[in-house]
């Protein structure tokens, strides 16, 4: 007995670290979320794992540099962080319209694993076309009705690759979907590129008369049927932007109060300016239409530090989660760094509490 015993103290903590993880679910008050089947609460905060320090997408270097991935997880891991959103580029896992990359989707359910031998999550955001020239041509050229269907099986096949790995926090539909307000030329889906990367996303090119958060509506329907035929039981939102609420000047189409009712869980991407945040906590307040919020996206880029950090604190009886950035540089090799965005960013690393 007394050697078992010895072995257990001696390994205790791999044997913490590599325990089967436990499933995250909606809480029963519908304002957060739980382990399954403790019931013990999950923050779902964390970390954007959307590019490197060379602006690098995760797809062009996770085969060739698996120990670079690695080593980010762990330092995210280390900052605190207990999910990480992933963006996952259709053209890296789709070869046609029906047809997905076997070797990704490997790569995919190799990453999966590695985030539960850390204890981490996974946000697998899909659908991205963050880089142009990466974007198939034939994708593109497809019909609305096309290009919804190759959407609907880009998510079938991840969900099926993926279904049985607890590290899955959640599926997320796009990233800054836009039903378009009027008509756009043909294949032109995608955007303004922001710092060469095209985050916001059509998915209509023409209303035809309908209104805007129906289209939305029937979309996410689509896609959420599709995820469920092969997976059952993780959790399913959408990246909204904040001017999605139904207000005057821009909107998305994509009404949280109309287009929900398919969703586990409200996300919002939200970046608070300077004197204005009493306006950023009733955007807050619109997106609660009686499901759990978590604010996927946030960044001092508007805003002081301490401005930030003070509208977390007067937004907690609304946000569940709160998600920021990594982008391949530790805290060291920011500190050796003369650059100012470098310093902001250690600062912002050094003071964010996922």
């Amino acid at each position: 007995m007394f050697p078992l015993l010895f072995l257990a103290a001696i390994f205790h903590f791999d044997a913490v670290a590599f325990a089967p993880q436990e499933r995250v679910a909606i809480s029963d008050d519908q304002k957060g979320f739980v382990l399954v089947p403790s019931g013990e609460r999950f923050v779902p905060s964390g970390y954007n794992y959307d590019h490197d320090e060379q602006g690098r997408l995760l797809e062009d270097y996770w085969d060739a540099e698996w120990s670079k991935v690695e080593s980010d997880f762990s330092e995210m891991k280390q900052l605190g962080g207990r999910v990480i959103r992933v963006h996952l580029q259709f053209g890296k896992f789709m070869d046609s319209a029906d047809r997905p990359i076997e070797n990704s989707l490997h790569r995919l359910t190799k990453l999966a694993d590695h985030a539960a031998s850390l204890g981490l999550y996974l946000n697998l955001t899909g659908l991205a076309c963050y880089h142009k020239k990466d974007v198939p041509a034939w994708y593109d050229q497809l019909s609305q009705e096309e290009r919804w269907r190759a959407q609907a099986n880009f998510w079938r096949a991840i969900a099926r690759s993926v279904r049985d790995r607890d590290s899955i926090f959640c599926y997320d539909l796009m990233n800054e979907p836009v039903v378009s307000g009027g008509k756009r030329a043909d294949g032109d889906w995608l955007g303004p590129a922001f710092a060469g990367k095209h985050f916001v996303q059509f998915i209509s090119l023409d209303p035809q008369g309908r209104a805007r958060p129906e289209i939305a509506k029937e979309w996410i329907g689509r896609l959420v049927k599709a995820i469920r035929e092969e997976d059952p039981s993780h959790l399913i939102t959408l990246g909204m932007v904040d001017w999605s609420l139904d207000r005057p000047g821009l909107t998305s189409g994509f009404d949280p109060t109309q287009v929900s009712s398919e969703l586990d869980f409200i996300s919002v991407h939200l970046y608070p300016e300077t004197n204005k945040i009493p306006e950023a906590r009733k955007t807050i307040e619109g997106f609660a239409v009686g499901k759990p919020i978590v604010v996927e996206e946030t960044f001092p880029l508007r805003c002081s530090i301490d401005e930030l950090l003070e509208f977390q604190k007067e937004t907690k009886e609304f946000v569940a989660g709160w998600v920021s950035f990594y982008w391949g540089k530790d805290k060291d090799e920011l500190r050796r760094s003369s650059g100012i965005a470098d310093a902001i960013l250690l600062n912002w690393l050094e003071r964010f509490r996922p």
